[in-house]
C-alpha cells in the first residue's frame, strides 16, 4: 500500500466540495414553520421568564420576613 500525502490546499477544497455536498442534503423548514417555531420559543421565553420573576419576588419577601424577625430579636 502507498501512502499518498495531501497537500494542505487539497484537504480545504475537499472539505468545502464535502460540506458543499452535505448542504445540499439538508432539508430546510418553510417559512411557516420557521414562524411558528419560533413563536413557540418566544412564548416559553416569557412564561419561564414570569415564573423566575415570580420564584425571585416570592423568596425576596420570604427572606424580607426572616431579616425583620431576626432585627426584632436583637
Amino acid at each position: 500500500m502507498e501512502e499518498t500525502k495531501k497537500g494542505t490546499g487539497s484537504k480545504f477544497k475537499n472539505f468545502f466540495k464535502d460540506s458543499k455536498s452535505e448542504l445540499k442534503k439538508v432539508v430546510w423548514p418553510n417559512q411557516r414553520t420557521i414562524f411558528k417555531n419560533t413563536g413557540i420559543v418566544l412564548g416559553m421565553i416569557f412564561i419561564i421568564g414570569v415564573f423566575v420573576a415570580a420564584l425571585d419576588m416570592g423568596l425576596y419577601k420570604l427572606l424580607g420576613m426572616f431579616m425583620s424577625v431576626s432585627s426584632k430579636i436583637n
